[in-house]
């Protein structure tokens, strides 16, 4: 741990387990409870604060949001970059403007309506999401509840109650980490439980939304990745000739025809690609339901 962590971080007190059900698995997350110095967490906050009421991003999803708007947003920015997200966000709600009319959504139109985003299985779990909203009679409104949900962790179960309700909570994302890091609060070396932990100290509490967007854009504007050298926990793939570019090729043709054979789609693709490597990627969506295998040999949008 460098000399600034030390200056910064006084105790960790302990560490007491609680599970917190992830979109895959059981994951336990460590509570742990961190001593900070307190005239250095109100100078950073103020910092931030004050930088961000110059430089806020105008974001549609930051403007007085529903529940519903902030669960589409999260879900679209999980694996998307803003800039891909926004056009795709307004085009969304326009086609399914309530959870009720997303739960009520037909496979075909919601993934042409996803279409552009990739990671395809995000929308069917948003839809799946929405279906348990409605059956439930509302929002969840805790972080268990939350994650009980299909396609919804940790992290987007806390930054839905943050942007939908204002709870005090906080969430760490790639931005958030980065500036925690940078800021010399957190260190590279430390886990997802003890940058959380650093988190949760310097929570401004009472303003926990404008808190985290004054964070996410300070991360995005000011400390950036290139300016800091902080390498993120994971890297997304680059969605360029890869199996997630060839998923979005094939949902779009499939949803322009009510079905192809392989030959045929493999005619409509806009890339060269053969059987060999087109073959397992299908049988992957077949297994995930976005693809059906029909009787006549032929492949198309799951109804």
């Amino acid at each position: 741990m460098n000399s600034t962590l030390k200056r910064y971080i006084a105790v960790l007190v302990y560490a007491a387990t609680s599970t917190i059900q992830d979109t895959a698995a059981e994951m336990v997350v460590s509570d742990m409870t961190v001593n900070l110095d307190q005239e250095s967490a109100h100078i950073f906050q103020q910092k931030v604060m004050d930088w961000w009421s110059k430089n806020a991003r105008d974001l549609p999803w930051r403007n007085n949001p529903s529940p519903y708007e902030v669960l589409v947003s999260e879900v679209m920015l999980q694996q998307t970059q803003v800039n891909r997200v926004i056009p795709k966000y307004l085009e969304f709600l326009r086609e399914f403007p309530t959870v009720e009319a997303l739960a009520a959504a037909e496979t075909k139109r919601l993934l042409t309506i996803w279409s552009g985003l990739g990671y395809n299985r995000r929308a069917l779990w948003l839809r799946e999401a929405a279906r348990e909203i409605v059956a439930r009679g509302g929002f969840p409104q805790e972080v268990k509840d939350l994650g009980e949900l299909k396609g919804i962790g940790p992290y987007t179960s806390r930054s839905i109650l943050i942007f939908a309700f204002n709870k005090d909570l906080a969430a760490v994302d790639t931005n958030i980490r980065r500036v925690l890091i940078a800021s010399g609060f957190a260190d590279e070396s430390m886990t997802h439980k003890e940058v959380q932990a650093v988190a949760d100290a310097l929570l401004l509490r009472g303003r926990s939304r404008d808190w985290h967007n004054a964070l996410m854009d300070y991360g995005s504007e000011v400390l950036t990745a290139d300016k800091t050298s902080i390498a993120p926990t994971s890297r997304q793939p680059k969605f360029k000739r890869s199996s997630r570019q060839v998923r979005g090729v094939i949902i779009r043709v499939l949803t322009q025809n009510n079905s192809l054979s392989l030959r045929q789609l493999l005619s409509q693709l806009d890339f060269e690609c053969n059987e060999r490597d087109i073959q397992p990627i299908l049988d992957q969506m077949v297994a995930e339901k976005l693809v059906e295998f029909t009787m006549t040999g032929n492949y198309r949008i799951v109804d």
